[in-house]
């Protein structure tokens, strides 16, 4: 098992002063093994909702759960949501005999209970797949072709892992999706989701996907909030503020996951990856969660102007704006589009991102940084 200090210390912290704890994050990427180095999967403290036998036990909640102590697991705590009202009560009691460990792969019904229910009881803690600080540096080609999800990453071989990843696709469309209500057949969130493959890392453009699926607007917008809501794509927003450029508004579009991007665009191998097309974008997406993974800003956008300026990552951290720019090149220089941003967004500092492996100084207020040292670092960064 890779271990995951960072997240472990995390729900540590979060279990010692939340009556509630939300582990968030898609199916697959480890929460439930998390989970159990907490409560095996064997104690009576330990619920599986797609168990039947978990489910069974819970058919009176109340009358099951009021009794136990210490820390309480529930798995997929978007099927049952009749628990939040339930954990309400038992969270507010006092002295407090047990807290609360739910995991959740749905987001959107998750936190719409959570808020309603729990609202001032619960802490949140978002996850996703393996980062590269996780696994390490040496497996970055390997990390970036399979992505993080555990199992994908851990196959035998890469023609095992594109199946893998196949299949997890095939799991999300006809299980996770449903569970949503959405009521859209597997086959057109499959069709959208492999042209969204197409439109990574590039401005959301509804009207453009919409005919190519002979859909309205609205049915494109709604695929795309369906697949944001069970974690798969990053709507990264838009930065803009009363400028005297016309700015961009419209969201760019990115797969959280590198692995689900290469398998929905047919990529099985690193050399496969290497000679396509879609090269550029990925390892911009890639570099990109890696650098959100281990930095956790307080928020984060990008920046673009209708004049051809642009900021790939502009991130908020403790009142301080650092930019980042992501280059896929062995020795990046400054640009006139660094300067405009580095001027127009009153940056604290721009980092210009890179694969190389020395940190070098490009200009007043600008640094390159290689992509190994800040995904695998949660030290605030700044320009020395």
């Amino acid at each position: 098992m890779i271990e995951r200090p960072s997240i472990h210390a995390a729900i540590t912290a979060a279990l010692g002063r939340s009556r509630v704890v939300a582990l968030l994050g898609p199916r697959q990427s480890g929460k439930t093994t998390l989970a159990r180095q907490w409560v095996s999967v064997d104690s009576p403290n330990y619920f599986d909702l797609e168990d039947p036998v978990s489910l069974a036990r819970l058919s009176e909640p109340m009358t099951t759960l009021r009794d136990l102590t210490g820390t309480v697991v529930i798995d997929e705590i978007q099927r049952l949501p009749e628990l939040f009202p339930v954990l309400r009560v038992l969270a507010d009691r006092n002295p407090l005999p047990a807290r609360f460990l739910i995991l959740g792969s749905a987001s959107p019904e998750l936190l719409r209970q959570s808020s309603e229910s729990l609202a001032g009881r619960m802490e949140v803690i978002a996850i996703s797949g393996l980062s590269l600080a996780e696994v390490g540096v040496s497996s970055q080609n390997h990390h970036w072709l399979r992505g993080g999800f555990p199992l994908a990453f851990l196959a035998e071989n890469d023609a095992d892992s594109f199946i893998w990843r196949k299949n997890f696709v095939q799991a999300v469309l006809e299980r996770d999706i449903p569970q949503l209500g959405s009521g859209i057949s597997a086959v057109a969130m499959q069709r959208f989701w492999a042209m969204l493959a197409h439109f990574h890392g590039q401005i959301w453009n509804a009207a453009e996907l919409a005919r190519s699926l002979g859909v309205n607007e609205s049915t494109a917008r709604r695929y795309l909030d369906l697949l944001e809501g069970v974690f798969m794509v990053r709507r990264l927003q838009p930065w803009h503020e009363n400028m005297k450029k016309r700015q961009v508004k419209s969201p760019k579009i990115y797969f959280r996951d590198s692995g689900l991007l290469h398998q929905l665009l047919g990529i099985q191998t690193g050399s496969e990856l290497q000679l396509h097309p879609r090269l550029g974008a990925s390892w911009e997406g890639y570099v990109l969660e890696e650098i959100l993974k281990s930095q956790q800003p307080d928020e984060a956008w990008f920046w673009a102007t209708h004049a051809g300026a642009e900021l790939d990552l502009l991130m908020m951290h403790r009142g301080k704006r650092t930019g980042v720019e992501i280059k896929r090149m062995d020795a990046p220089r400054m640009t006139a589009s660094m300067r405009i941003a580095l001027d127009e967004l009153k940056l604290d500092n721009l980092l210009v991102v890179y694969p190389g492996n020395q940190r070098y100084t490009i200009a007043e207020g600008v640094e390159a940084v290689p992509f190994a040292e800040i995904a695998t670092t949660n030290e605030e960064f700044s320009t020395r």
